[in-house]
């Protein structure tokens, strides 16, 4: 019997096909999303159904609604908490979610997406490294309850 591993795998999955591959190759984990040339975007409905139908592994999936920067308007908000329902009535395990407000901190608006996701496992991206400060950004998404952070180490 093979030792287990202390370290996970996980994957960014661009589609269907790249989800599927990555699980073959021997992922524990797919981060679902689209346009990874842009940063990484949401997938579509589509995408994410399909997913979860046919990929074994979690699947946790990039809630992220455009390209730029990370500070997004009411609008934009509304359709990353309407995605996160989404994820969760598709059986999803986790969402990946990241905004930063006007003055670059993390926006206390996370808190109604990490709320949108109930159960799901809740990972803050990279819009920490966009942070005006990124300790004190740590700090705010540990109190959201985020489970992990991606990061490029603020970079």
């Amino acid at each position: 019997m093979a030792p287990a591993r202390s370290t996970l795998l996980e994957i960014a999955a661009n589609s269907l096909a790249s989800a599927l591959a990555a699980q073959e190759g021997g992922a524990d984990r797919i981060e679902l999303c689209s346009a990874l040339e842009l940063g990484g975007l949401t997938p579509t409905h589509a995408q994410i159904s399909l997913a979860r139908e046919r990929v074994r592994l979690p699947i946790h999936v990039l809630i992220r609604p455009r390209a730029g920067d990370f500070v997004y308007s009411d609008l934009e908000f509304e359709t990353m908490q309407r995605d996160i329902e989404t994820c969760v009535a598709l059986g999803c395990d986790g969402v990946v979610i990241g905004a930063l407000d006007a003055a670059d901190d993390v926006d206390a608006r996370c808190s109604a997406l990490v709320g949108a996701a109930g159960k799901l496992d809740v990972t803050f991206h990279r819009a920490i490294d966009m942070s005006r400060d990124p300790r004190h950004a740590l700090e705010a998404i540990v109190a959201l309850r985020c489970r992990r952070v991606l990061t490029s180490g603020a970079n």
